[in-house]
């Protein structure tokens, strides 16, 4: 028998539906409150919401648990490609040898974007956000693949819309970064692994030979993994209410960009470095500024510790900070900025306050790390973000189309005015 749950409205019992999900996960279904009672809930932020089923990630914020498809991410950061981990999160199931081989293949033919989209870059101001220029030129690409644009199209024809995307973003991504320095673009050179060829288009030149150093590969690898998919977050959420619409996936993918820039999602490892650069620049006084986030009549606050969703600790931060560790021990670097975050790191760990509050280093304050540390600038950090998350919210958009999920559209409370009559200019 099913379980049901009872709620009383009016004088009336309504049973409501009690769904289970493979974790035991419990959920009352809703749907039909509005229809047999009249009544909504109200949910700011959608916090106790479920908006879909999902078999793509687990995440159990209270134990620190984060799976893709099944898979610990703990093994899948030690031991998979970034491109076995879309597969996975695209498919399914981690992929056989010659499924693999077969998916590298289709990547590969397709990194080269349009010649005609380097003119777009030429319109962009000098000081423009490297995440604005993202986004346009994702949904800009829609109007080179036209037959995109049909959600019902074959599936042969989707499968190849989701090769193009993570075969050219880290083109675009490249773009971006080498229009920031006022470097020229370099042309993918495909006999390279996916991040190698991303760090080649990135950090090579035309007239000097790139050697690609096999530690920041690694630790690139790793972030990419650990940001590939994070359940429904405010970004994957954006794809799939966009595409709950039958908008295509680039203009789908181009809305989630947007949402990870927001300060309070994609941009909080950028603020991190922009918190540790604060306090270089006020002397480097660290215990002033661990006193300060202590002090509940100041409004500062230490970015990069703690998380909404896991309450005791990330364990993205924990496979993150080795990595970390690894790349600054690697490059030798003598920052100031990343010497005060080894300080605040140890605080953290050590200090009562903040262990007794879940206030970990999470995987923001060791990604913004390794980003300072290997040369990329505070402004495409973001943009790493996005390179990391595509998969998984192509996965998410993937599954609400063949879950033939409706269109989104939630409820509201009004709040506002009640009926009145117009009146006149004159007689106001």
């Amino acid at each position: 028998m099913s379980e049901i749950a009872k709620l009383e409205l009016d004088g009336e019992t309504i049973e409501l539906p009690i769904i289970t999900g493979t974790e035991n996960e419990k959920a009352i279904d809703i749907s039909k409150l509005r229809a047999q009672t009249g009544y909504i809930t109200l949910d700011r932020g959608f916090k106790n919401t479920g908006s879909c089923n999902s078999a793509i990630t687990f995440l159990n914020g209270e134990e620190g648990i984060l799976r893709y498809r099944g898979y610990p991410i703990e093994q899948l950061a030690d031991k998979a490609s970034f491109l076995e981990v879309c597969y996975l999160l695209l498919y399914g199931n981690l992929p056989t040898k010659s499924q693999y081989e077969s998916f590298k293949i289709s990547i590969s033919k397709h990194t080269l974007v349009h010649e005609d989209m380097k003119r777009f870059f030429e319109a962009y101001p000098a000081k423009a956000h490297p995440m604005g220029i993202l986004a346009s030129m994702i949904c800009s690409m829609s109007t080179f693949y036209p037959e995109s644009q049909d959600p019902n199209r074959s599936e042969e024809a989707f499968e190849l819309t989701m090769h193009r995307l993570i075969a050219k973003l880290p083109t675009l991504a490249a773009m971006v970064y080498k229009n920031s320095v006022r470097h020229p673009f370099m042309y993918p050179k495909n006999d390279l692994e996916y991040i190698e060829n991303f760090m080649y288009m990135t950090w090579g030149m035309p007239t000097e030979e790139f050697e690609v150093d096999p530690v920041v590969a690694s630790a690139l690898n790793k972030l990419l993994i650990l940001h590939a998919d994070h359940e429904q977050n405010c970004s994957a959420s954006t794809v799939r209410i966009v595409g709950s619409s039958q908008a295509n996936l680039y203009a789908s993918i181009s809305a989630g960009v947007s949402a990870l820039w927001g300060p309070l999602h994609g941009g909080a490892n950028q603020a991190v470095i922009e918190m540790l650069e604060a306090i270089e620049a006020d002397g480097g006084d660290v215990d002033k500024w661990v006193a300060k986030a202590k002090d509940k009549s100041d409004p500062f606050r230490l970015m990069g510790f703690g998380h909404r969703v896991y309450k005791n600790f990330d364990p993205r931060a924990l496979i993150i900070k080795k990595a970390a560790d690894d790349v600054l021990a690697k490059l030798g670097i003598v920052d100031p900025a990343l010497e005060i975050a080894k300080k605040l790191e140890k605080v953290a760990l050590e200090d009562e306050y903040f262990k007794s509050r879940g206030l970990y280093p999470n995987v923001d304050f060791y990604s913004g790390i390794i980003y300072r540390a290997i040369g990329i600038p505070t402004e495409m950090f973001t943009v790493m973000f996005a390179l990391g998350r595509l998969p998984g919210w192509i996965a998410q958009w993937k599954e609400m189309l063949e879950s033939k999920d409706p269109i989104g559209r939630p409820r509201q409370v009004y709040v506002g005015e009640n009926a009145r009559d117009y009146i006149p200019m004159e007689e106001r």
